[in-house]
C-alpha cells in the first residue's frame, strides 16, 4: 500500500501544539507488569497508524504478534440489492403497518449479494526462542509500555547478566524496531522466527535479511464474496549483531553469542486506497525493501529518538492528573484488580484517559491511510470477531469521539478520507437500491468500499449511516475552523449526505416526511405478539436528520453558497416528526410508535443520539432532557449498560445529563467490569470502542461545548476532588487548562488558536471574552 509522507505531518504536530508544554513529562504515563503476558489480552499494543504490534514478554519465548492496517481478506464488489422499483411497495406496506409483509418483501428484494465481508487479519508473529526445557530462574523482572514516549520495554536478570528488549513502530520510518541487550558480552543466543496461520512463506533473502510473500486464499464461505486469491502482502526483517554471530535459515534468524541485536521490520500490501481494492502494479515486496533501505540501521539511538520526539510531541499535548495518591508503584493488573475489589483508584482514571489517547493515536495516523477497524489496527485473528470491520451503526463514530476534545485532531483525516472514498460507491447503493440521490451506505463498511446492506435485511438496513459519519467532518471544522477543509472535504460529503435524505423521505399517514425502511439499530420492538426490528421513521434517523441539515444550514451560510438548497432544508425540518415522549414509561420513545421493548436493556441506546453525540436534548429542552434521564434509568435498571462500549456510552450521557455522580459510577463500573489487564476493553471479546467512548466521556466530564460555550467541569464526580488537565479542546479552536481543588475550580486558562469571542459557564455563572488568535487567557469565574 502506498504510504503517506510524514513530512508536512510533523510541521502541523508543531505548529498545533507548540502552546501546551509538549515535552513535559506525563506523570501518568507507564503501565507496567511483573510478569510476562498470558495470552494476547494481557500483551501490549505498540503502532503507528499502519503497522501494529502487541507484546508479550515473555522470557523463555517472546512473542510480537503483527499486524497491517490494509490486510484483509475478501475482494472489492458490487453488491447492491437492486430495489429501487421495489421500494415504494415497501415504504407503503411500512407506512401502513404491514411489517411482516414489508419485512417479507424486503427479504426477497432488499438483500444484497454477497451479504457478508470478509475478514481483517494478522499479519502474523514474530517468535522468539531463548530456551529448551525448563524455565530458567529469572529476578527482577518487569515489563512496560511507556505511553508518552511510545516504547515498550522487557527487563530481568539471570544469574548476574540483565536482559533488556524494547520494541516500537516508529511512524517517521515506518518499521517496527526491535533491539535487544545483554549486561555482559556473548550472552545474546537465540531464534527469531516468523509464522502466520496460513497463505504466506517466509525465506532467507541474504543472511541478514528475511522476507516474507503472501497471497490472501479465500475459500468459499456462505454469503462472503467470491473465493480466490485475493490481496497480496510481503514482509522484510533486517538483522543487525554486535559480536556473536547472525543467520537467516528457513524461516528465521539464528543468532549466537551476541552482545546486542537490532532487527528492523515492516510490512506492506498491494492495497490502493485510490481504488478501494488491490492493485497489482503495486510490489509490496519492493515497498518493504524501499522503506528498510531507506534506514540507517546502524543507529538506532538516530532512530528511537526520532520516533520519540514524534510520538511525545502528540502524546503531550495534554497531561491530566487524577486524585492525590500515587499507585505508579503498583502494577496495573493489581490496581485493576483492587478496582474489581471495590476500591477507587482515580489515577487508573489518569492513566485509562492517556492509553485511550495513545490508542488512538497508534491506530489512525500517517502513515496510515485506513480508520481505526473495530479493533483498532491490533488484531491477532484469521476471521475476526464482526470481522474487525467498520462498523457504522455506533462503532467507528465512538472511535472518533475523543480525537478532537483529546487534541488528536489529524486522527480524524483517514476517517474522514474514507468518507469522501465511499461516496462513490454509496451513490450507486442511493440509486439501485434506495430509489434516491446523493450517496448512502449501511451499517458496515470495509477497505473495498462495502455500502450496500450486510448481514441481514432487518438488521443491516441502516441507510442514516452517510448522513451519521459526515457530522464528524463537520465536528473536524468546528473543533479547528479549517475553512480550506469545509469547502473541500466535508461540505461536498455533507451536502451529497443531506441529497439522499431529501429524495429518501416520504409522507407518512399524519403528513410528516419519514425515513422507510428503518431501525434502531440492532434492538427489536414488540408488535402483534412479533418482534420486528424494521419500521419508519426510527427516533434515531430523525435526530440524525435534524443535526445534518441544521450543519448543513449553518455550513452554507459559512461558505456563502447553496442557498436554495439550504431553503430546502429548512422547510423539510419543519415536516420532519418530533422527538416523543413514551406515555407509558415517560422515557424518549425509541420507534415512531410507543411499542413494547422486546428487550429493555438492549445494549443500543439510539434513541438518545439526541443527547450525545448530537446537540437536540439539552437544558434548554426540559421535557426531553427529562426524558432522557428518564430513558436511562429505565434502561439501565433492565441490564443495559452491559457490553463496554454500551458503558462508555452511558458514561457520556450521564455526562450530558450534569450528572457527575453517575458519570463517575460508570467510570468506576467500565473499568471493574469491562476492561481487560492490559486496559482493552472488552465487549467481550475485545472492541476498542469502549476504550475510545470511555476516553470521550472522562473528557465530556470535565468540559463541553456543544452548546455555544465552553462549560467548565459540567459533571464532575464527587470523588474527583482534586486534579488538573491541560490541553482539552473545544469548538471554535478554543484549547482549555483546568485545575481544581476541593471539588471547585482554582485556576482556568483558555488558548485560543483563532481568535473571537468566548463565552465561559461554570456553575451556572457566565462570562464572555474575547482572546486574539495565538493567545492564551486566564478566565476563572469567582
Amino acid at each position: 500500500m502506498k504510504v503517506m509522507n510524514m513530512k508536512k505531518m510533523s510541521l502541523f504536530v508543531l505548529v498545533a501544539a507548540f502552546h501546551s508544554g509538549m515535552y513535559a513529562h506525563q506523570p501518568e504515563s507507564v503501565m507496567w507488569y511483573k510478569q510476562p503476558a498470558k495470552d494476547w489480552h494481557e500483551a501490549l499494543p505498540v503502532g503507528n497508524g499502519r503497522l501494529g504490534a502487541m507484546v508479550f514478554g515473555g522470557y523463555m519465548s517472546e512473542t510480537v504478534q503483527l499486524n497491517e492496517e490494509s490486510l484483509w481478506a475478501g475482494c472489492k464488489t458490487e453488491a447492491d440489492a437492486d430495489a429501487a422499483s421495489r421500494l415504494p411497495e415497501i415504504q407503503q406496506l411500512l407506512l401502513s403497518g404491514d411489517i411482516g409483509r414489508a419485512l417479507e418483501m424486503s427479504e426477497k428484494y432488499l438483500r444484497s449479494d454477497p451479504m457478508r465481508i470478509r475478514s481483517y487479519q494478522s499479519f502474523g508473529e514474530l517468535k522468539i526462542d531463548f530456551f529448551d526445557g525448563r524455565a530458567p530462574n529469572v529476578t527482577n523482572y518487569r515489563r512496560e509500555l511507556n505511553l508518552e514516549t511510545g516504547v515498550t520495554s522487557v527487563v530481568y536478570e539471570l544469574g548476574n547478566t540483565r536482559y533488556t528488549r524494547e520494541l516500537f513502530v516508529s511512524a517517521p520510518d515506518n518499521a517496527v524496531v526491535l533491539r535487544m541487550t545483554a549486561s555482559g558480552p556473548d550472552k545474546l543466543t537465540f531464534r527469531l522466527s516468523y509464522v502466520r496461520e496460513q497463505d504466506v512463506t517466509a525465506f532467507p533473502a541474504s543472511e541478514n535479511e528475511l522476507e516474507i510473500r503472501g497471497q490472501i486464499v479465500d475459500l468459499p464461505m456462505r454469503e462472503s464474496s467470491e473465493n480466490g486469491l485475493h490481496m497480496k502482502f510481503a514482509g522484510r526483517v533486517r538483522g543487525v549483531n554486535k559480536g556473536g554471530r547472525l543467520m537467516t535459515v528457513n524461516n528465521a534468524f539464528f543468532v549466537e553469542n551476541a552482545d546486542e541485536v537490532l532487527f528492523f521490520m515492516t510490512a506492506a500490501t498491494d492495497y490502493s486506497f485510490e481504488k478501494l481494492d488491490y492493485d497489482r502494479s503495486i510490489n509490496p515486496s519492493s515497498v518493504c525493501k524501499n522503506i528498510l533501505d531507506q534506514l540507517d540501521v546502524r543507529d538506532y539511538a538516530g532512530i528511537k529518538d526520532r520516533h520519540v520526539r514524534e510520538h511525545s510531541t502528540l502524546m503531550n499535548r495534554m497531561s491530566f492528573t487524577l486524585g492525590t495518591d500515587d499507585l505508579s508503584g503498583i502494577p496495573v493488573d493489581e490496581r485493576l484488580q483492587r478496582v474489581k475489589d471495590g476500591a477507587t483508584d482515580l489515577s487508573l482514571v489518569a492513566l485509562y484517559f492517556q492509553f485511550g489517547r495513545y490508542l488512538l493515536l497508534n491506530s489512525s495516523r500517517a502513515p496510515g491511510i485506513l480508520p481505526a477497524n473495530l479493533q483498532g489496527i491490533w488484531c491477532k485473528d484469521m476471521q475476526a470477531a464482526w470481522s474487525s470491520d467498520f462498523h457504522t451503526n455506533i462503532n467507528i463514530q465512538m472511535n472518533y469521539w475523543p480525537a478532537e476534545v483529546c487534541n488528536l485532531s489529524e486522527t480524524v483525516i483517514p476517517f474522514s478520507r474514507l468518507i469522501d472514498a465511499l461516496r462513490a460507491p454509496g451513490r450507486i447503493t442511493a440509486k439501485k437500491t434506495y430509489n434516491s440521490g446523493g450517496w448512502t451506505m449501511n451499517h458496515l463498511t470495509d477497505p473495498f468500499g462495502r455500502t450496500a446492506i450486510s448481514d441481514g435485511v432487518g438488521w443491516g438496513t441502516f441507510p442514516i449511516a452517510s448522513s451519521w459519519l459526515v457530522l464528524h467532518q463537520w465536528e473536524h471544522y468546528l473543533f479547528t475552523g479549517d475553512a480550506a477543509y469545509l469547502r473541500n472535504e466535508a461540505y461536498p460529503c455533507m451536502k451529497e449526505a443531506a441529497e439522499f435524505i431529501l429524495s429518501y423521505l416520504v409522507k407518512d399517514r399524519n403528513g410528516y416526511l419519514v425515513t422507510a425502511p428503518s431501525n434502531s439499530p440492532e434492538n427489536t420492538y414488540l408488535l402483534d405478539g412479533q418482534q420486528f426490528k424494521f419500521t419508519y421513521a426510527a427516533t434515531l434517523d430523525i435526530e440524525i436528520i435534524n443535526e445534518l441539515f441544521r450543519a448543513c444550514i449553518q455550513a452554507g451560510k459559512l461558505l456563502k453558497q447553496d442557498d436554495a438548497f439550504r431553503k430546502q432544508l429548512e422547510n423539510t425540518l419543519k415536516k420532519l416528526p418530533p422527538v416523543r415522549i413514551s406515555q407509558r414509561y415517560n422515557t424518549i420513545q425509541e420507534w415512531v410508535e410507543d411499542y413494547e421493548e422486546a428487550e429493555p436493556g438492549h445494549r443500543h441506546i439510539s434513541h438518545l443520539f439526541g443527547l450525545h453525540p448530537g446537540t437536540m436534548i439539552t437544558p434548554a429542552t426540559p421535557v426531553l432532557f427529562e426524558g432522557a434521564k428518564q430513558t436511562l434509568e429505565r434502561r439501565l435498571s433492565n441490564g443495559g449498560g452491559h457490553t463496554g462500549w454500551s458503558r462508555a456510552w452511558v458514561i457520556n450521557f450521564y455526562a450530558r445529563l450534569l450528572d457527575g455522580e453517575n458519570a463517575g459510577k460508570h467510570m468506576q463500573a467500565l473499568l471493574a467490569k469491562s476492561t481487560l489487564n492490559n486496559l482493552f476493553d472488552t465487549h467481550p471479546p475485545f472492541q476498542i470502542d469502549g476504550n475510545f467512548g470511555g476516553t470521550a466521556g472522562i473528557a465530556e466530564m470535565l468540559l463541553q461545548s456543544h452548546n455555544g460555550e465552553l462549560h467548565l467541569l459540567p459533571a464532575l464526580p464527587p470523588d474527583w476532588q482534586s486534579g488538573q488537565i491541560t490541553g482539552l479542546c473545544a469548538r471554535g479552536g478554543w484549547v482549555v487548562d483546568l485545575r481544581w481543588e476541593n471539588g471547585a475550580l482554582t485556576s482556568a486558562h483558555v488558548f485560543s488558536k483563532n481568535g473571537g469571542k468566548c463565552k465561559i459557564r461554570y456553575q451556572g455563572q457566565t462570562k464572555t471574552f474575547t482572546v486574539k488568535a495565538g493567545e492564551k487567557q486566564a478566565c476563572l469565574i469567582r
